[in-house]
């Protein structure tokens, strides 16, 4: 009998601490408790369709799974639970009304990565406002009255892969958001459609990678049509791109009022068909050829034009894969051009990519020096031209302009007669200078000036030039050859 007694205690020990436990969580004092206006299971609690204005007090701290959706919640402040929650990593507050979120409102939920605010009436999104969750990896906005994104709302969100921004009024595309790589590292889908996007950073979305472009969703926008766009989309298209082959009736650009599918627009604008571009290097150049896949953490393996396989990091002679799957070639030669194969597997997919390297055969300032040194070359022979034609044909300075000297008056051998002489000043004054001193160097060209004139302003033999008044004589011309000499039609100097 008291062996049975001794049981008895035993069992009932611990029966009463469970019927105090039980009667603390009927009174909801226990941190374990749940709200009354929440229906718990287990770590996960849902208040939805409770028309709530407030978020629920006193929320136990081993909250995992928080959804308040369909509620009337207008404003999430820095004070919307009392207690840190810091195992809650999924929360729910879509189909609100929520239009001011504070940015210290995740401050309570550090380790969430999912966070669903789709349809409520956001109309911006302030700086750093989800900055607190740096672990945050799903982020939905659709659905919202969303007309101004700061460049700033996203920083520090270095696991966010999935951000929806669909629905809204978006018209600047937060091209800081896939350009900088380093801002959103894993971010894998962007989704942009049914915004009011006009146009695209065209040159940034080619530059990035084929695992982003392949979720980066754009359809559903009245874009401006050009040809960039049409190029754009028609190379999503010719890799296969989830974002444009799931959606090319919903791709669409407005021209003169009209509104054309993107892929049927190259013959109002005449656009050039789609080309692969191929890789361009010089003798000894280092060129590396990345394996744009869509898939991240696909297993590549490369196949040389000479169908050499390059599997590991270090290949033989120049040519080398990386860390990354891509592959370097050194000290290029014109043997290393042609068709260089990609195989890459994956576990949803495999894919095989072609890149096609040519190579000149030349480095690549050769032909640049080639075409300065002809340049200088012909710039020197165009100098030399017109230096001489300036020596030749640019009239030289009187003699009387020289320091020191007055002109001497030569009324008798006056430019008006339009003839050069060739024998001495008659001037008797002129005499008693030095042995040249009767000598007046000019030049001068044949005009016609008389009647007594011949063919191409040559004088007569015998006739008299004319003279201006004033002067002492005249001067007659015996010699028909002198005179025939003197008219020439190029300058002489004398």
């Amino acid at each position: 009998m008291q062996h049975q007694s001794g049981c008895r205690g035993i069992w009932l020990l611990p029966l009463s601490l469970f019927l105090s436990s039980l009667g603390v969580a009927r009174t909801g004092r226990s941190l374990l408790s749940c709200p009354a206006a929440c229906l718990c299971a287990s770590n996960i609690l849902s208040c939805t369709k409770r028309g709530l204005a407030n978020v629920p007090q006193s929320l136990p701290r081993y909250t995992a799974q928080l959804d308040l959706s369909h509620n009337n919640l207008t404003h999430l402040r820095a004070q919307w639970t009392s207690i840190r929650l810091t195992h809650l990593h999924s929360l729910f507050l879509s189909h609100n009304y929520l239009h001011f979120i504070s940015t210290e409102a995740f401050s309570p939920v550090p380790k969430l990565r999912y966070l669903d605010l789709s349809s409520n009436h956001l109309r911006t999104l302030d700086e750093f406002l989800f900055s607190e969750l740096q672990e945050l990896e799903v982020l939905l906005l659709y659905n919202n009255r969303i007309m101004e994104v700061d460049r700033s709302a996203f920083d520090d969100m270095v696991h966010l892969q999935k951000l929806y921004l669909s629905q809204n009024q978006i018209a600047r595309f937060p091209v800081e958001l896939v350009k900088d790589r380093s801002k959103l590292p894993q971010l894998t889908l962007l989704d942009l459609s049914s915004n009011k996007l006009k146009l695209l950073p065209t040159s940034d979305l080619q530059d990035l990678p084929a695992w982003m472009k392949n979720g980066l969703y754009l359809h559903n926008n009245s874009l401006t049509c050009d040809c960039e766009i049409y190029k754009l989309f028609t190379h999503w298209q010719y890799r296969q791109l989830s974002s444009v082959m799931d959606f090319q009736e919903d791709l669409y650009c407005i021209h003169s009022k009209k509104t054309l599918s993107i892929f049927n627009m190259s013959s109002t604008l005449n656009c050039s068909e789609f080309k692969e571009c191929a890789f361009e290097a010089y003798l000894g150049e280092t060129l590396i050829i990345s394996c744009d896949t869509k898939q991240q953490g696909m297993t590549k393996e490369w196949v040389t034009p000479n169908n050499e396989r390059v599997l590991n990091e270090v290949g033989n002679g120049t040519i080398m894969m990386l860390g990354d799957g891509s592959l370097q070639l050194r000290q290029i030669r014109v043997e290393d051009q042609g068709l260089y194969t990609c195989y890459a597997v994956g576990e949803v997919f495999n894919e095989t990519l072609s890149v096609e390297v040519k190579v000149h055969n030349f480095t690549q300032h050769g032909p640049h020096d080639t075409l300065n040194t002809a340049y200088t070359t012909l710039v020197g022979c165009i100098l030399s031209v017109v230096l001489v034609l300036i020596y030749l044909y640019l009239t030289p300075c009187r003699c009387w302009c020289r320091a020191g000297e007055r002109p001497a008056s030569h009324q008798g051998d006056s430019l008006s007669s339009s003839m050069l002489s060739t024998t001495p000043n008659h001037d008797p004054m002129a005499g008693s200078g030095g042995k040249d001193s009767g000598f007046d160097r000019r030049v001068a060209f044949l005009e016609p000036t008389g009647p007594g004139q011949g063919q191409n302003g040559k004088l007569k033999p015998g006739n008299t030039l004319p003279v201006p008044e004033g002067a002492k004589g005249q001067r007659k011309m015996s010699d028909p050859e002198s005179v025939s000499s003197v008219f020439s039609d190029t300058p002489i100097v004398v």
